[in-house]
């Protein structure tokens, strides 16, 4: 996604194409600047960055918020991009809360949606060392290896030119971001910690931004749509806000709606 690959290195660049595609607008959510606001992620930070963020300013317990393994890979390859870029998004999760046994697990599921993304065979050598390291404990390096996968990935897709695919991983991967940290801040955050349900102004905005840069084609398929409602629902949700105003309905809101479209994704399709 051009604008999560600055974030997430190269997780695609802070250029905001936006298209005015179906509902999203494409003008600047109308919040205030990321530096005004108590407890904001830089637009630059990769997703380990944006959770340690969300540890540091909150009482977070991860395990909480693992999910049961995703139904097997759909072959709406849209679909499975977004699922993907989710289990990505948990692998971070899983390397707060250091289990081991359940990032081997999740890299299994990582595995397969690769694979039916027509990238198991070259990731596959990478997902399975970093299952070692996490046997072996080697958290610190680890961490650097997920990050740096991710971006092996994108940058695959881009080469075989899947551009929209990479755009879906990482939306999926950030509103998963976005779902836990809003989970952690209802149960365990400080009024200060409230903006982190959309990490920052910027970031949610660059999310709007990625959404409109999909394919005329992907914004008719119906579950690309239902992330585009959400998108724009909670950039509504939190247009105008103070940098110290976010109420607690807003919190429950916001991670409802993400709640409400991730959960879309493991549904069975019509």
């Amino acid at each position: 996604m051009t604008a999560f690959l600055c974030r997430t290195r190269p997780t695609i660049c802070l250029v905001a194409l936006v298209l005015c595609l179906g509902g999203m607008s494409g003008h600047a959510v109308d919040v205030p600047d990321p530096d005004d606001s108590p407890a904001v992620a830089s637009p630059d930070q990769t997703p380990a960055d944006f959770l340690d963020l969300v540890g540091r300013q909150t009482k977070a317990r991860w395990r909480l918020l693992f999910r049961p393994p995703p139904p097997t890979p759909p072959t709406d390859r849209g679909r499975a991009a977004l699922i993907l870029g989710g289990l990505m998004a948990d692998s971070f999760l899983v390397w707060q809360a250091g289990d081991a046994q359940q990032f081997r697990n999740n890299n299994q599921e990582v595995l397969s949606y690769c694979r039916m993304l027509g990238l198991g065979e070259k990731l596959m050598p990478r997902l399975m060392a970093q299952g070692k390291m996490a046997e072996s404990s080697e958290w610190k390096e680890l961490r650097q290896e997920i990050v740096e996968g991710h971006q092996e990935m994108i940058r695959m897709l881009r080469e075989q030119r899947d551009d929209d695919l990479a755009v879906l991983i990482d939306m999926g991967l950030w509103l998963r971001l976005l779902e836990i940290s809003s989970s952690v801040v209802l149960e365990n955050g400080s009024v200060e910690a409230r903006p982190l349900c959309i990490g920052s102004p910027t970031i949610l905005q660059e999310i709007r931004d990625d959404y409109n840069r999909l394919s005329l084609a992907k914004h008719e398929e119906a579950v690309i749509k239902r992330f585009g409602t959400a998108i724009e629902d909670i950039s509504t949700l939190w247009r105008g806000t103070g940098p110290s105003q976010p109420s607690e309905e807003q919190v429950v809101q916001t991670n409802e709606k993400l709640k409400e479209v991730m959960q879309v994704l493991v549904e069975k399709q019509p």
